[in-house]
């Protein structure tokens, strides 16, 4: 009793967590099986996904309008499953480190990607992608960017990326970052 609900709130934050975790999980299995799956399949799967993840951000949203305590907690969650539906980002790992809010792991995977960019293990198109959904989601974190990785990002963010940051700028703008969801969300459906 003495908790005042500080115990349900904590729990709560855990399950939804782990729910986009395995959310999250699902989509980057989905990418990395892509190959052994037959268009039609990869498509259904993915659709069903992206469907998931407008549930549980309608979910979030309900919750969010409900209880003040958790709007901070899980404003991050919400961005993260906007930009997913609306496949500003397309690597499911970087949503999942943007969600979870670890600017240190998402420098890390950028390390990473110089280096195999360097040896020839990843290709210049792909390093672009990510560095570009990398670089995006540091700034929404509020870390400081290098002029050099600023310029890289004015010079590669694409149309989807610079829409993601215009409506998610203002976190009180949750009714635009809804809208743009449903919206993609709507377009994938056709």
């Amino acid at each position: 009793m003495a908790s005042r609900g500080k115990t349900e709130t904590s729990k709560l934050k855990q399950n939804l967590e782990e729910q986009l975790d395995r959310l999250m999980q699902q989509l980057q299995d989905l990418e990395e099986c892509r190959e052994e799956l037959d268009t039609d399949e990869y498509e259904e799967t993915k659709k069903e996904t992206l469907e998931q993840l407008s549930e549980f951000n309608d979910s979030l949203k309900k919750i969010m309008s409900g209880n003040m305590t958790l709007v901070d907690e899980l404003s991050g969650m919400q961005l993260a499953i906007q930009a997913a539906i609306s496949q500003a980002f397309k690597t499911p790992e970087v949503i999942r480190l943007f969600a979870k809010k670890q600017p240190g792991q998402l420098r890390t995977r950028l390390a990473e990607m110089d280096r195999d960019l360097m040896v020839g293990k990843l290709e210049r198109d792909l390093y672009t992608q990510q560095k570009v959904e990398i670089l995006t989601a540091l700034r929404k974190l509020g870390e400081k960017l290098t002029v050099e990785d600023e310029a890289f990002l004015s010079a590669n963010a694409g149309a989807l990326l610079s829409q993601f940051e215009r409506v998610s700028a203002d976190l009180g703008s949750g009714d635009k970052v809804l809208a743009l969801a449903s919206f993609e969300v709507e377009k994938t459906k056709k």
